[in-house]
């Protein structure tokens, strides 16, 4: 089960990973984010990616949860406890976006692009809600990744320890996430927001 999930965790990365350089091109505006979303697309958008990438996100996703009732009692260090309470939140995560993302598609016909993203940021009282639920999502990605890196990692780096290293990815996400939330939300004031997506808000 840990191998399953080892091996579907990498591959749920890749994308994680091309997904937050996209939303990182925010800061620089919403036809910025489009127009590389676009490119990224040409890689990820297509029948055979997209299978294999539900495939690991449902994969993930049980096997998150089996693994988080076998360890979270036999978590003792600060890294074991995060590794068992951020695959739990990722786990759910993944359920509920995958879910947004499929009805966004299939049943409301909408791009579910940076607009489709924002949307619930940029209203209130919905946004009480996405913040903490993108927040939490970004802060549990990486929080997993250095939870691993903390055991996976022998000897130091430039003079890190394991745990310091980790600590050192924690921080690149907490700040990620700010720069993330700065162009995600037009700089803090509000995007205007097209009326085919006024749905997403109950609008």
């Amino acid at each position: 089960m840990k191998k399953i999930h080892y091996l579907s965790g990498i591959t749920i990365s890749i994308f994680i990973a091309l997904h937050l350089i996209n939303h990182c091109a925010s800061v620089f505006g919403a036809e910025t984010h489009i127009e590389i979303m676009k490119t990224f697309r040409l890689f990820y958008r297509n029948a055979f990616f997209e299978t294999i990438l539900f495939l690991s996100v449902a994969t993930q996703i049980y096997s998150g949860i089996k693994l988080f009732y076998t360890y979270r009692r036999n978590a003792q260090t600060f890294f074991d406890k995060l590794q068992v309470w951020t695959g739990l939140y990722l786990a759910i995560f993944f359920l509920i976006h995958l879910g947004a993302v499929v009805i966004g598609r299939s049943i409301l016909k909408l791009d579910t692009n940076f607009y489709f993203g924002v949307a619930g940021l940029n209203s209130f009282p919905s946004n009480l809600f996405f913040i903490p639920y993108y927040g939490i999502a970004i802060l549990s990605f990486f929080g997993h990744i250095a939870s691993i890196h903390s055991k996976k990692m022998k000897g130091n780096i430039f003079e890190f320890s394991p745990n310091s290293q980790a600590k050192i990815i924690l921080f690149l996400g907490f700040c990620l996430t700010l720069i993330l939330f700065y162009g995600l939300t037009n700089h803090f004031k509000g995007v205007t927001i097209p009326k085919a997506y006024n749905i997403l808000i109950g609008k």
